[in-house]
């Protein structure tokens, strides 16, 4: 399922990452890479902030929808 389905407070792995190329370098950039733990930390309007690899970032719902869990 995509990230952005994913509850607040659940802890997943990424099993793959989708998009184009340069999206993908950009995830990838930031630690979303398959085998990596994310946790939803919340939802707000369409934005997700998660913690990944110790570190919380934000992104849209267009983002975690091609991050896969």
């Amino acid at each position: 399922m995509p990230l952005s389905m994913a509850q607040a407070g659940e802890s997943n792995i990424i099993k793959k990452v989708g998009g184009r190329e340069e999206t993908r370098k950009f995830l990838e950039n930031l630690g979303f890479v398959a085998g990596s733990a994310v946790t939803i930390i919340s939802k707000a309007r369409g934005n997700i902030i998660v913690n990944i690899k110790e570190s919380r970032i934000a992104i849209g719902k267009d983002m975690a929808n091609k991050i896969m869990v």
